[in-house]
């Protein structure tokens, strides 16, 4: 029997440099979490099935990302699945840990899965990284997170811009013309960039009459003072976080036509565009219905998540640009000084100084320095033991120095 040896369709394996690449956008996106004051939690790969569907829709009603979760059953032949997000848990999570002290911040980086069409940035696994704030209900919150991810893309040098609006806007909009089929109306809202303005207006004629379908569209092209002096439910949120936001130096795009999920997202949402593109990398919103829900209490939620893939795939010329830490700060290279490089390797180590022994030819020591992009090379053979000094290599430029043990130290500690 011949095994064909390849990855699974959707699944990718990572390594140096693009490993080291993501490693320094994991680094990052860590950073600016801890920053703001997220705390780190992890959560099973594996969950109940059950769980992961929402409990108010059908199952034809339901969103995608949830349609598209992978299924599996263990020995017991219980109904299982993988997470295809973080979010659903924090609903398991408030009922199994009650006395959680509120708001509670939480920031998560992991492995989620969905069984859906690959593109550029787009795999069956992917790397979330999700930040969320339980408990509480004022739009500080809502700031806040798009705050951290403006950070973490300035950082980056991604430009991007901010598209908000607010589910409860799009609701009373809706309502406002008096069709009563609102998720299938909002199903097709979504799709105007998609396939066009002239197809959503034909597919909007299913549930609503030519005049009413027009009068909609007129309301999109309506700004946000509109819908404030004309007291539609949500307008006041955005205008307090559009305010919010200008006092963390942050710009937003009102897009009247923005949706996002479906099922669960309450009221003020978000999506993050590469600056002059259609392209989103990243999104959220408010969800004050969901994480609640096993403990008949209506918590507010509010999150938002990028992809480690989307990032890679869309803005790699970004990416390209980030300083990638080496495998190791030096390579020890010894010339039959096997006992004296690994003490020296573990006086070096306990000093916080990263680096890798050679036991080989000098020449093919180098060239794996060099493929590992390691700066620093140190020579270790008899003439170094006797002077007391070693020889230390720029891999860069190429200057070697003689250096006593206490000398290398404090060189490698500062470079």
């Amino acid at each position: 029997m011949i095994i064909e040896v390849d990855t699974v369709k959707g699944f990718q394996d990572y390594l140096p440099p693009e490993s080291l690449k993501r490693q320094a956008l994991k680094k990052i996106a860590e950073k600016y979490y801890r920053l703001y004051g997220f705390l780190p939690i992890e959560t099973p790969v594996v969950e109940i099935d059950e769980l992961m569907k929402s409990d108010s829709l059908p199952m034809e009603e339901q969103d995608e990302a949830v349609s598209d979760r992978f299924r599996l059953k263990d020995r017991g032949g219980r109904n299982l699945g993988l997470r295809y997000e973080f979010t659903f848990q924090l609903a398991r999570i408030l009922k199994m840990n009650p006395n959680l002290k509120m708001p509670f911040k939480r920031y998560q980086i992991g492995e989620v899965f969905r069984d859906e069409p690959i593109r550029t940035g787009r795999t069956r696994q992917f790397t979330q990284c999700d930040i969320d704030v339980i408990g509480d209900a004022s739009v500080n919150a809502d700031a806040e997170c798009l705050a951290v991810v403006s950070d973490i893309l300035r950082d980056i040098g991604i430009e991007f811009e901010i598209h908000v609006n607010n589910r409860k806007l799009l609701d009373a909009l809706i309502e406002s013309v008096e069709i009563s089929s609102k998720k299938a109306v909002l199903k097709e809202l979504d799709k105007i960039d998609k396939i066009g303005e002239d197809l959503v207006k034909l597919n909007l004629k299913k549930y609503a009459d030519s005049n009413r379908v027009m009068t909609i569209f007129k309301l999109l092209e309506k700004d946000l003072k509109f819908f404030k002096d004309n007291a539609f439910e949500g307008a006041d949120d955005l205008i307090e976080l559009q305010n919010r936001c200008n006092q963390y130096g942050i710009d937003l795009k009102f897009v009247p036509t923005l949706v996002r999920g479906f099922s669960y997202y309450t009221g003020n949402i978000f999506e993050v565009y590469i600056k002059g593109t259609k392209t989103a990398i990243c999104g959220g919103g408010r969800y004050d219905k969901s994480v609640g829900k096993y403990i008949n209490r209506e918590i507010p939620a509010v999150g938002i998540s990028f992809s480690l893939e989307a990032l890679m795939g869309l803005c790699s010329e970004q990416i390209g640009k980030l300083q990638i830490d080496p495998i190791a700060k030096l390579q020890l290279i010894s010339i039959g000084q096997d006992k004296v490089v690994m003490n020296l390797a573990k006086k070096l180590r306990s000093e916080g100084i990263s680096c890798i022994i050679l036991f080989d030819k000098p020449g093919k020591a180098l060239e794996y320095a060099n493929a590992y992009g390691i700066p620093y090379c140190l020579f270790i053979g008899e003439n170094e033991i006797k002077k007391k000094k070693f020889k230390l290599r720029s891999l860069k430029t190429g200057e070697e120095k003689d250096m006593s043990e206490k000398t290398l130290i404090s060189f490698l500690k500062k470079n």
